[in-house]
């Protein structure tokens, strides 16, 4: 190795979050905000579960989050991936009519999720308004 290629070796950039993790007040600060932001995001996707739309994609965001400085999360989420995938390709080997039906449960089980939600929160009842929208029509 020549002399330049060493100099160039000792100057080449360290990662953003490498050098953030050089101090060690830099490293408190990053571990409190990344436990943070990543506890925001998993529990704003929480909070969105029960609603159509990506809630379940939300969690796995902050999770992913927490992974950049915390190992258990790191070793959840690269579960978590393990499981949804082996999920996802036993689906896609599965008939139609069995998909059709896992689609099915899938959402006779989101409605369920939805109208508890609903009935819990608003105190509305959605089986009562729906059939009291179809009497008047």
């Amino acid at each position: 190795m020549s002399q330049s290629d060493r100099v160039t070796e000792t100057r080449t950039p360290r990662g953003v979050l490498d050098r953030v993790r050089a101090n060690p007040t830099g490293r408190l600060a990053l571990k409190i905000g990344v436990g943070v932001l990543g506890g925001l995001v998993v529990a704003l996707g929480i909070v969105l579960i029960p609603f159509p739309g990506p809630g379940w994609a939300i969690v796995i965001l902050g999770l992913a989050i927490w992974a950049v400085e915390f190992v258990w999360a790191r070793h959840l989420l690269q579960f978590t991936k393990r499981h949804v995938q082996s999920w996802t390709h036993w689906v896609l080997k599965q008939s139609l009519p069995v998909r059709a039906l896992i689609g099915l449960v899938g959402f006779i089980f989101i409605c369920a999720v939805v109208w508890v939600s609903v009935k819990l929160t608003m105190h509305i009842d959605l089986a009562v308004e729906i059939r009291d929208f179809i009497a008047r029509r």
